[in-house]
This record gives structure tokens, sequence and C-alpha cells, in this order.
């Protein structure tokens, strides 16, 4: 630690991060960069650049960058491939924004000769882990700085009272303890803490920010066509769009209709159970319209094998192990099985519902000579199915006879 001159702090802006870039500072005489990336948070991003020169930090050391379409494009995107929802319910919102935030950190203190980079993960959840397995994956040299995991500051109260003694605005609204805490990108906003700390309490109305209550949505549904290329989505009614500006409108129709609300309580990776509210709207949707695409061009041994292999990359998402070989030996396989994923798909929205109504495709899979119920030309023999049904009863029928 004594050969460390400078840092790479992951800044918001917010209060915490502000005294953590004061506090390297001051307790550690570290000269500090601060990185602020636009992942489409929904915010502001540039008054991070005035708060940090209030700070004394330099412009040349002040970086931030807008990334929203690197977001979308290689990291949730490639994601959504893999149909990824941890423990069955979560579109890994959060755990997806970390490697790429790490993935800056790292190649800004490069560009910067720091020696080190920093976060503001707290020591109980899973970010710590995302933010440093992946800077290490990135760099191994690399020496990671959690304040968090270090300082005395253990409460609110006395967060503040550091702040106001070396100077740091403290907005009023953080002088009392938050009701809960957030995170927010173009793919979701999480939130949990608080009010949300006791299970069996229905989530406070005043929590959700990104979706309208879904009872006060429109009681007239609304139809839209994703089209798909390859597995990814392209286009909306027909209008081709950039990966960010594709999720961001169905981000506006998802708040609309009230879609992509979650409740859960979810295995942490550091080991306990946490409860938190997610809202992803047009995560939800997406995810929905491309299960619906790969109904028709998948073939069943490809599908039902995706399926198997989906929960394990998304622990591996979760767990911050995007960078690992294993992460990327399923992602080989998956974008594989994408290459005749294209085509598109309509869906009815209403009432915090995206339901998947109309699929079509070049690349179909779907025979309906095979599949009518009336005069199918010939397409298919029914009398093959006696012998099917009689190998593959075979086995069955010997356990009977054997066990009977």
């Amino acid at each position: 630690m004594s050969d460390i001159k400078r840092v790479v702090l992951a800044y918001s802006g917010g209060l915490d991060t502000s005294v953590i870039a004061k506090w390297l500072e001051v307790e550690r005489g570290l000269e500090v960069v601060t990185f602020t990336a636009d992942l489409g948070q929904g915010e502001e991003i540039e008054p991070a650049r005035e708060k940090a020169r209030a700070m004394g930090i330099p412009d040349k050391h002040i970086y931030i960058e807008d990334l929203r379409e690197e977001f979308v494009r290689d990291f949730v995107f490639p994601m959504m491939r893999a149909n990824a929802r941890y423990e069955g319910d979560y579109l890994l919102g959060t755990s997806i924004a970390r490697p790429l935030i790490s993935k800056r950190l790292v190649e800004i203190a490069r560009e910067t000769d720091a020696d080190a980079i920093a976060h503001g993960a707290t020591g109980k959840g899973n970010d710590q882990v995302r933010f440093e397995l992946s800077a290490y994956a990135l760099d191994p040299d690399i020496t990671v700085i959690a304040p968090w995991r270090e300082w005395d500051l253990t409460s609110r109260t006395a967060l503040i009272a550091w702040a106001e003694k070396h100077q740091i605005a403290v907005p009023k609204d953080k002088r009392g303890e938050s009701p809960f805490s957030t995170d927010a990108n173009l793919l979701h906003t999480s939130s949990e803490g608080k009010v949300l700390e006791d299970p069996w309490e229905e989530t406070p109305d005043y929590v959700y920010s990104r979706t309208d209550h879904p009872e006060n949505a429109p009681d007239t549904p609304e139809y839209i066509e994703i089209g798909f290329e390859k597995g990814d989505g392209v286009s909306l009614d027909g209008k081709t769009m950039s990966p960010a500006t594709l999720l961001a409108a169905l981000n506006e129709l998802g708040r609309k209709h009230g879609i992509g609300r979650l409740d859960l309580v979810e295995n942490r990776f550091v080991g306990m159970k946490s409860r938190g509210m997610y809202e992803t709207p047009g995560g939800e949707i997406y995810a929905r319209a491309h299960r619906g695409i790969e109904q028709i061009t998948l073939d069943r041994g490809a599908a039902h094998l995706k399926d198997e292999l989906m929960p394990r990359y998304a622990e591996l998402v979760y767990n911050g192990l995007w960078f690992s070989p294993e992460r990327e030996m399923l992602q080989a396989a998956i974008d594989l099985s994408q290459e005749k994923v294209s085509g598109t798909v309509r869906l009815k929205l209403y009432k915090g519902n995206a339901m998947v109504v109309g699929r079509k495709s070049d690349d179909t899979l779907y025979s309906e000579a095979h599949v009518t119920f009336e005069d199918d030309a010939g397409a298919y023999d029914q009398q093959d199915a006696e012998g099917f049904i009689k190998l593959n009863a075979l086995r069955l029928r010997l356990l009977a006879k054997r066990d009977r």
C-alpha cells in the first residue's frame, strides 16, 4: 500500500463516493482520478464533474463517459441471448453493469499511470465481488481499495459528520436515514434496504420509479413488433434502432404499461439472503420477445440444451465472473445457437404483461404441413408413431415385467 500514489475511483457524484474521494486523499495521501459512467441511469451525470472539481481534482483526472451503447451491445444483449435469469426471475440488471465499469477503471488506471482502483461497494453485498473479480481478471497486478471494508464510518451520522468536517456538501435529503437504496442503469432500477427488509411487507408504491402501477396502466392493449437478427434486437415496429436506443424505447413502453416489476428474495454470493425490488420494463419485454423468436428458429435439442446451460450462465454473471473462461465458453456455445435466430415477434402489452402473440421468420422450423389437423398431403405418416412409441416403451415394459 505504501507504494500507491494514484487511484482511480468509480465515482457517482453522490455523498458516499464524494466522501470516499476525500478520504482517499486525506487518510491515504493518494492522488484521486474519478470515473463516472453514463449507463443510462436516467439522471444527470455532468454534475459529478463540478463535485469532483470542488474537491480539488483537476480536469485531466475527471473522466465522464457515455457507455450506453457499449453497455447494451457488448454486455446486455449477449446476456439476453442466453435468456439469463438468476434463480429463475432476476434479469441481472445490476450484475451485468459491473464488469463494464471495472473494465474502464482498469483501462483508465493504465492511461493515468494509477497504481490502484477503488469502489464504493459495501462489505455485505455482491458488488464488491463483481468489481474486484472483474478487475483482477483484467489486470492481475491491480490493487483494489474498498473503503467500506476499512474505515470506521459505520453509520450515516458518522459519514455526514466526516463530510462536514472536510467541507463536502451534504444535500438536505441525505441528512436523514434513506428509506431505501437504489441502483439504476438502462436495463433496470433496483431498490433494497430499510422499508424493503421485511419480506412479509408489500413494497410501498413510492419505491417504484421506473414503472407506472399496472392497475393504472392503459385499459387498451398496445401491440408492438420487435425485429431480431442473429439473436439480437435490431428494430421496433419496423424502425431500425441501435441496441441502446431500442432498449430505451422498450423501457418507455414498459413504463406506460407497468411491465417488469419483480419483488425478489435472492441468495447473495456472500452467503446471505436479501430482499430487493427490481424494475426492468424494457428488459422484460425484450426477454419475452427473444424467447418468442427462438421458439420457431431453434432446434429442440439446441433449445433444451440452452435451457440447461442458462442457470449456470446466470449464476456466473450474478457472481461477478463475466471475464471468466467458463462464461466465455458458454457464450461461444450460445452465440453459435443464435446464427438463425432472426425474424419478427409481435407482443401485446397490457397491464403489467408482455405477451407474445405472433412470431415469423425466414429461418423458421415450424411446419404447418406437419402439425395441421387437416389433410397433411402425406407430410407425416401417423403409422410411424407406433414403432416410435414401442421402442421408447421397451425399457419401461421390461422394468414392469421384472417388478410386477
